[in-house]
């Protein structure tokens, strides 16, 4: 790094004069009565690590630029910033270093808002806002509370996703390719109890909202628009021979239906768990699938693998008999867990039929081929074949042809299913707002009716499990129905909860008495969010639905937090992101200490359009850099 500055124009006394100056006259601190038209420039709030990084520098210094053009246009101006201050860091320096993890987030707080005000960012500090404060998430308890009374909040026992390395549970936007998002560990399959939020009650609206995001980019829109992941088409009932009972599936390709020759099932549907507590070789292959990973990206090249039960479907349609299998390549998660499998005409299907020589049955031909021999895979629409009174229909006329047949004999139903799946808002840790429950022998599960319930602040952290489930004053309660004898709820919310509604609690960041008042209404939508496209799925959709319920509240009228999305481009070094692995970090406070606050800025917004990746140049600093003033 080169450090040769001529001492003529002293970057630290003349940024320090205006920035003092700034602070003083108050140019940044928001005013809902200003008259000018309003706008509400956000970027996405940092997790206060202890230093900023560069990527926080071109981020906050794109929006701040932004900012200060909107204000000399007369606009009235908002820009907060805060600290997404919950999350496994903080414990695991608490264990490394023998501390709290508040006195470590603290600690790094303050030293990360010296180096942004160093900066000169144009923010409205007085709405600052840390989310692990009891003030900022006893508003989160008590929204939670409110979905719970309708509905949109409830437990239940389920197959989760969990991290063996950070030893909690993962929603399943926060599994990338089969790892955990933070740790990178391979996640297992666990069934444990957890909390829901009905996030899919809302499906429709979120899938709907899209198209008026007119100012979002197309690929972000795609990325939830796949993750919602609508498909229509008809569950259909398989008997299973010999008992009452039938095994729905799901197929978006009725058509299909007369080239079904096995029922698939994930390895932890409902029956196939059922199977695995009473046959030492079910139970065998289910295990091993549940370490599996579950990304879509792995299914598509996972080696097909399967063990047939000896239970058999009966299709109702034509009275055919099919075994009922088990494989690793079937989702609990999409439609209802289990499949028939047509593998003349799905690809997976044919893959899996081939390693255990299961029949293949052609139902459909090609429009543009005569013969009804054909061979091979073929997975479009066509002409019906060999599918009794529907041969000779195109694939559309019998795909409505088959619904009708289905519904009339009571073997199918239209349905509309989504990819989204329920938030597993639990976490096993404990820096994290706790959930606000509380179980009782006799009066079951019991909102708790004081709030903020904090985080026990005497005890030591032993190891990394969740340590509120060590400390006994935390948990033994009294019921507030009953006042007999309970137990609170040791979990506490996934970060992501914190962060979903960041946005509208700045705007009234003091307000003691409620969770937002009239100034959310008024600065609401935000006009201008600024950050990574790596949050397009998990962060912004989850935001958007929060946004929503507190719309249903009465506590918002906007229907979405966000008129405009900005993805910023990744800072570079030697081609790579960077990272304290590689060795490639570059320290922002070098830079301030050396050139000054305004050179880093101008190196940033100059080196590359903003929405691409920037490469750092030592030598573009310094050609961004004032040496002598005239």
């Amino acid at each position: 790094m080169s450090m040769k500055i001529n001492k003529t124009y002293s970057a630290r006394d003349v940024e320090q004069e205006a920035q003092s100056y700034w602070s003083s006259a108050k140019i940044f601190l928001a005013d809902e009565h200003n008259s000018g038209e309003k706008f509400y420039s956000l970027c996405m709030f940092p997790y206060p690590s202890g230093n900023i990084h560069m990527g926080h520098v071109r981020n906050y210094s794109i929006g701040d630029a932004i900012i200060r053009y909107q204000k000399m246009c007369g606009k009235n101006v908002f820009q907060p910033m805060g600290w997404d201050a919950f999350g496994l860091p903080a414990e695991n320096a608490a264990i490394k270093n023998n501390t709290h993890p508040a006195s470590w987030t603290y600690k790094n707080i303050n030293n990360m808002r010296i180096q942004l005000k160093q900066m000169g960012y144009g923010y409205d500090w007085s709405r600052e806002i840390a989310t692990c404060s009891p003030d900022y998430y006893r508003w989160e308890q008590w929204l939670f509370l409110r979905l719970y009374e309708r509905g949109l909040a409830y437990k239940k026992k389920s197959v989760v996703n969990w991290d063996p390395v950070d030893e909690t549970v993962l929603a399943n936007e926060q599994v990338i390719n089969g790892r955990g998002w933070r740790s990178d560990a391979l996640v297992e399959k666990r069934e444990i109890s957890q909390w829901f939020l009905k996030i899919t009650d809302y499906a429709e609206e979120l899938l709907d909202g899209l198209n008026h995001l007119e100012e979002w980019s197309v690929q972000v829109k795609t990325m939830q628009k796949n993750w919602i992941g609508k498909s229509t088409g008809v569950q259909v009932s398989f008997k299973i021979k010999g008992t009452g009972n039938t095994v729905e599936v799901f197929t978006s390709r009725p058509d299909t239906i007369f080239g079904c020759s096995f029922i698939a099932l994930a390895p932890d549907h409902s029956f196939a768990r059922e199977l695995s507590e009473r046959e030492p070789d079910i139970k065998l292959f289910t295990d091993k699938c549940m370490q599996m990973s579950t990304a879509e990206s792995d299914l598509a090249t996972l080696t097909k693998k399967g063990i047939q039960t000896d239970y058999i479907a009966i299709n109702l349609l034509n009275g055919e008999e099919v075994p009922i299998w088990i494989a690793n390549y079937i989702l609990s998660s999409y439609g209802t867990g289990a499949i028939m499998g047509v593998p003349a005409h799905d690809e997976r299907d044919h893959e899996f039929a081939g390693l255990y020589d299961l029949p293949v049955k052609h139902v459909i031909k090609p429009v543009d081929k005569e013969s009804a021999n054909i061979e091979g895979l073929f997975t479009g629409k066509g002409i019906l074949i060999n599918s009794g009174e529907f041969n000779g229909l195109v694939s559309d006329d019998a795909i409505e042809g088959v619904t009708q047949k289905l519904r009339e004999i009571k073997a199918g139903t239209f349905e509309t299913k989504y990819r989204l799946r329920d938030w597993g808002v639990s976490r096993q840790r404990y820096w994290g707002a706790p959930i606000p429950i509380i179980y009782c022998d006799d009066c079951g599960t019991v909102p708790e009716n004081d709030l903020p319930v904090v985080l026990p602040e005497e005890f030591e952290f032993t190891d990394k499990s969740n340590v509120l489930k060590n400390i006994p004053e935390f948990y033994n309660v009294k019921c507030p129905s009953c006042g007999k004898n309970a137990v609170r709820e040791t979990d506490t919310f996934d970060t992501f909860v914190e962060s979903s509604w960041y946005s509208a609690r700045f705007t009234c960041a003091d307000q003691p008495n409620m969770m937002l008042d009239e100034r959310a209404d008024y600065w609401a939508p935000v006009d201008l969010y600024i950050g990574g496209i790596e949050h397009a799925i998990l962060h912004l959709l989850y935001a958007r639905f929060i946004h929503k319920v507190m719309r249903d509240e009465g506590l918002l009228t906007s229907d979405e937090p966000f008129v405009r999305l900005f993805t910023q481009g990744m800072v570079l070094k030697d081609g790579s992101k960077m990272s304290k692995s590689k060795g490639n970090v570059v320290n922002p406070q070098d830079y301030i200490d050396n050139y000054g606050a305004d050179t880093l800025r101008l190196f940033m917004m100059f080196s590359a359009p903003p929405e691409q990746q920037l490469e750092w140049s030592d030598s573009g600093v310094d050609g961004a850099h004032i040496a002598k003033s005239y």
